[in-house]
Parts: structure tokens; C-alpha cells; sequence
């Protein structure tokens, strides 16, 4: 009998995508449905360490890597978000048939709005998105949000190389379990991970605005924003705003429902991961029963 303690996501997998780069998730848990984690711009799948494992006792619960970040190679191409997207179509369809309850945080939102659109409520039974970006915030728009976006070539690199991005970004993570962070601070602070994050930045401005002119609606597939409302400092003009955006995508969606996550800000898996799995179970029950 083997003394190894089993990781906290369970068992660890790799798929190679049709032009040959390989991608790599964890799993654990069983069930009719697969509940599928989607991370947020910059993160692998180490941010849903408190979420995953209770969500396993109630359904398959899968989370992976995207191209560059965590254990997953990276993608020479531009990383858009038709391409991301491409990418976890892909996953799914090596998961199997489903049903599937995609989870998406940040810009994970509108790629898994996008993924869901494409399959249909045939495959999809459900969109959870945690304190997503979220088109109908103007704030995003504005030229010093841009201007903003256009500095991070210059700066992720800089705070990379004097160890800063490692020291301020890893202390949230420290209520993760032990394994699960231990992979974080090594994978999510790495040279890789800042130029996969600049990647995926790049035309993030640019695919938001197509979305706003051109909303992904994914039909009569439920769907529930977990939106943060305590405002902080750094967070005082984003936060009230983000908010009345979310809660406008859920009042816009034919079967959309808004629930506040009242002691939190943007990481919601770190300060109520409660919140997250009682509505994947909630949505994966509609299912099951």
C-alpha cells in the first residue's frame, strides 16, 4: 500500500490538442454531471482549491490548466478569446458527452458564456460565473483602462523580475491547502505564467468590446452571477459599478439569477467558497433530481 497522499484535486491528466500542445487538468468525484472550472486571467487552476474538493461530493468536478498557465504548454498563437474558447471545446469534448456545469471567474465568464453558446443546452445545464468581467461595465472602456492594459508589457515584467509579483499575488492564496498552494506559488508566479497573462491581455479590450456590440446569449441554459459586494479601497469606483453590471446580465438572461457574495471583493474562492459550491450543487441538482 502506497504511503502517498492523494493531491487535493485528485487524479492529474494531459490531452493534446489537434496542433499537437498539451493540456493538463485534475479530477475527482462522480456523478451524472461534470462540473468544468474555467480561471480567471493570470491563474491556473490552483485558485479554485476550496471549491473543487467540496464540489466533488456532489458531481464529477474537473479543473484544468489553460495554455501557458499551470502545467499546460503554450499556445504560439494569439491567445483571443475565440482561441481559448476553441481550447475548452476541445477539453469538454475529451471529458465526454456531459451534461456539463461550466464555472467560470473574471475573464473566465465570458469564455465559458462562449463555450456554452456554441454547445447548447443539449450539453450545458448550467453557467456559474464568479464576479466575471462582465461587457455591460463601462469602466472597461474607458481610455485609462486601456491605457492601463497597454503599460502591462512594460510592468508585468518589471514587478516579475524583483520578485514582487510573486510576494504581493501569493498572499491571498495562503488559504489554499498546502499542495494546492504549494503548486501555486510555483507555477503562477513563474516567467511563463507573466508572459501567458501579457498573451491573453493583449486582445482582451478588443474581444470585450465584440461582446458588448454582440452579447453571447446561451439560450434558455440557466444561468447565476455570484457578484462581490464589499468595496474596498482599492475597489471603491470598480466595485459598485461591476456590480450593476452583473446584476443587469441577470436580470437580461431568460433564466438568470444574481446572488451577492456580501464579504467579498473579486476572489470569491478565496473568502466565500461557500457561496460557490452551494450554488453548484443547487444547479447541479436540477439535474440529478
Amino acid at each position: 500500500m502506497s504511503g502517498t497522499k492523494a493531491h487535493t484535486f485528485g487524479s492529474s491528466h494531459y490531452i493534446e490538442t489537434p496542433d499537437g500542445r498539451k493540456l493538463h487538468y485534475m479530477e475527482q468525484g462522480t456523478g451524472p454531471v461534470t462540473v468544468v472550472f474555467e480561471s480567471g486571467m493570470g491563474m491556473s487552476r490552483s485558485c479554485w482549491g476550496l471549491v473543487q474538493p467540496p464540489a466533488a461530493g456532489h458531481a464529477r468536478a474537473v479543473v484544468y490548466d489553460r495554455a501557458g498557465s499551470g502545467r499546460s504548454e503554450p499556445d504560439p498563437a494569439p491567445r483571443t478569446l475565440a482561441r481559448i474558447t476553441g481550447d475548452l471545446l476541445f477539453l469538454l469534448g475529451e471529458l465526454g458527452s456531459g451534461p456539463f456545469l461550466l464555472v467560470g471567474h473574471s475573464w473566465g465568464g465570458p469564455i465559458v458564456r462562449n463555450a456554452a453558446a456554441k454547445l447548447g443546452p443539449a450539453k450545458i445545464i448550467g453557467i456559474l460565473l464568479v464576479d466575471p468581467t462582465d461587457e455591460n461595465c463601462g469602466l472597461y472602456f474607458e481610455e485609462k483602462t486601456e491605457r492601463h492594459y497597454g503599460r502591462m508589457d512594460f510592468l508585468v515584467p518589471l514587478i516579475m523580475k524583483t520578485g514582487l509579483y510573486k510576494l504581493l499575488g501569493s498572499r491571498q492564496g495562503k488559504v489554499l491547502p498546502a499542495d494546492v498552494y504549494a503548486d501555486h506559488k510555483r507555477e503562477d508566479f513563474s516567467r511563463q505564467a507573466g508572459t501567458t497573462m501579457l498573451a491573453e491581455g493583449k486582445d482582451f479590450i478588443k474581444d470585450l468590446k465584440a461582446l458588448r456590440g454582440k452579447q453571447v446569449q446561451p439560450g434558455s441554459i440557466p444561468l447565476t452571477i455570484l457578484s462581490g459586494t464589499y468595496i474596498s479601497r482599492m475597489e471603491r469606483k470598480m466595485r459598485p459599478l461591476l456590480h450593476a453590471a452583473h446584476r443587469k446580465s441577470a436580470a437580461g438572461h431568460p433564466d438568470g439569477r444574481l446572488v451577492e457574495a456580501p464579504k467579498s471583493g473579486h476572489m470569491i474562492m478565496y473568502t466565500e467558497p461557500q457561496l460557490i459550491v452551494e450554488e453548484i450543487q443547487r444547479m447541479a441538482s436540477r439535474t440529478n433530481g
